[in-house]
């Protein structure tokens, strides 16, 4: 169970939730970073009183700096200091929310720190799985999932014999344009994007939740967390966002976690984890419920959710382009510079476009394709607006 804990993203909606479950229990935080919203991290600050703050904006870790200037919490900026928040010292796990592949360095950097890591950071392992997972080995941390899909199946395997695993089934809600055709999707707005039927989250993984790009990230970081292929892994789309995933067993049998939609459950089991300790999650009341729905996917409509499947196969940097060309997408339609539906187009031609893979690769393979994904995509689509 972590006691010291360091919370990058905490202005985010993860890293709020996150103090919500360290309020409760008692643990200490030792480090709180964000990337401009000073207001929201003095309060955290003022309240959590860690050793150290970091905003990734100069200007606005200046203005945190004059802030806080009555207390003794040391105040940084930059990459330099989230990786530092990353690092420090007295904490024992790192809670990694930050959100896109900006969360790799200070997840590698936590690891050869000899920090446990609570990760709800799904790009860490789409982009760079392969070296994170090798440094989790190499530095014998505890890695926990905090995704809500990714913590049920870490949930429903505690006790079952290694080696029994047939196969995971990630649910999905559908987000908000589920039943929807392309025809449907082609004039949708920002604002009904960022609609979900279930979960309050921020606009990037919203609008992932929405072209279901997420439940393709998703499946690839679920290959990484549990050495599993893609033809192990199904995705089923269950509206109600009950239960959170499922695992089937070698003799056919299924066992799913179930739960009110609150990440606030992922959160805590991560960081008390094996302890069940009480939460500030509602009970479920399943007779209120009444009943659930369960539907397969549509991968022609949501084409990110197939582009995702075809990287993960291919394997090596794929994934990687996969999800640099999405984040530059996802940007780019917030900005109402593209369509809504131009998002999957963007990443299935990044993907099918890409000719300079690598089976054995770096860190420095992985930034450079990340970084040439986005040049590309920028230069053919930046100047766009519908």
């Amino acid at each position: 169970m972590a006691s010291v804990i360091s919370v990058l993203g905490s202005t985010g909606s993860i890293g709020t939730q996150t103090l919500d479950v360290a309020r409760m229990h008692g643990l200490k935080v030792t480090a709180l970073t964000a990337n401009s919203n000073i207001e929201l991290l003095e309060k955290q600050a003022r309240e959590f009183q860690p050793k150290m703050v970091a905003v990734l904006d100069m200007g606005a870790a200046a203005q945190l700096k004059v802030a806080l200037s009555d207390t003794n919490i040391d105040v940084f900026c930059g990459e330099e200091g989230i990786i530092k928040a990353a690092e420090e010292k007295n904490c024992d796990t790192v809670v990694n929310a930050i959100v896109g592949v900006a969360g790799l360095l200070p997840t590698l950097a936590a690891i050869k720190a000899g920090k446990n890591l609570a990760l709800a950071n799904k790009e860490t392992l789409v982009a760079g799985g392969k070296l994170v997972m090798k440094a989790v080995n190499s530095y014998g941390v505890k890695l926990y999932p905090v995704d809500s899909e990714h913590s049920a199946v870490f949930q429903c395997l505690q006790g079952c014999p290694k080696g029994s695993l047939k196969k995971i089934i990630l649910t999905a809600s559908g987000g908000s344009f589920f039943g929807k055709k392309r025809e449907d999707l082609e004039n949708v707005s920002v604002k009904q994007a960022l609609s979900h039927p279930n979960w309050e989250m921020g606009a990037k993984i919203t609008i992932d939740s929405a072209t279901m790009m997420n439940k393709g990230l998703e499946v690839i970081e679920a290959s990484w967390l549990f050495d599993c292929k893609d033809k192990d892994i199904d995705v089923l789309i269950h509206r109600e966002s009950i239960i959170h995933s499922m695992i089937q067993l070698k003799d056919n049998a299924v066992i799913a976690q179930l739960g009110v939609p609150d990440m606030r459950i992922p959160i805590q089991y991560a960081l008390t984890y094996p302890k069940r300790l009480p939460s500030p999650v509602k009970e479920l009341d399943l007779s209120d419920l009444g009943s659930m729905s369960f539907y397969r996917p549509d991968y022609e409509t949501f084409s990110c959710l197939a582009v995702c499947r075809d990287a993960l196969r291919r394997g090596g940097l794929y994934p990687t382009v996969a999800n640099a060309a999405n984040e530059s997408a996802v940007e780019m339609f917030l900005r109402e510079q593209i369509r809504f539906l131009d998002i999957g187009d963007i990443v299935g031609e990044a993907v099918a476009g890409f000719t300079d893979n690598k089976d054995s690769f770096d860190l420095d393979d992985i930034l450079a394709a990340d970084r040439q994904t986005r040049i590309k995509v920028r230069e053919k689509y930046g100047h766009n607006n519908y």
